[in-house]
């Protein structure tokens, strides 16, 4: 089960449920793979509704990884994705939000 408390979030994943989260780890990863200049910048883009599905693969990834998957964006270039792009990128961004969540606001 995902705890939304400790920023987890759960995605179904070639029928498989996976955890992520974005562990501090993770967080760099994703920093370095949109090659950007704060998180800031990415948290603002989808609060506006202007994230790619660059943003959107490279949170899962991050996600995942944080979570223990040791996979890679490749490896999910053909992954079925419960509930298709939309359900990705909902999860992206609650991931997002989660992550930068105050006590009591997950």
């Amino acid at each position: 089960m995902a705890n939304p408390h400790a920023g987890e979030v759960a995605l179904w994943l070639d029928g498989r449920r996976h955890v992520l989260k974005l562990t501090l780890g993770a967080l760099a990863e994703l920093e370095a793979a949109l090659e950007a200049d704060t998180l800031v910048a990415l948290v603002e883009r989808f609060e506006a509704g202007r994230f790619s599905t660059r943003d959107v693969l490279a949170l899962i990834v991050a996600g995942l990884r944080g979570g223990g998957w040791d996979g890679t964006a490749e490896d999910l270039r053909c992954a079925e994705i419960r509930g298709g792009p939309v359900e990705a990128a909902r999860v992206a961004a609650l991931l997002l939000a989660r992550a930068f969540a105050l006590p009591g606001e997950a």
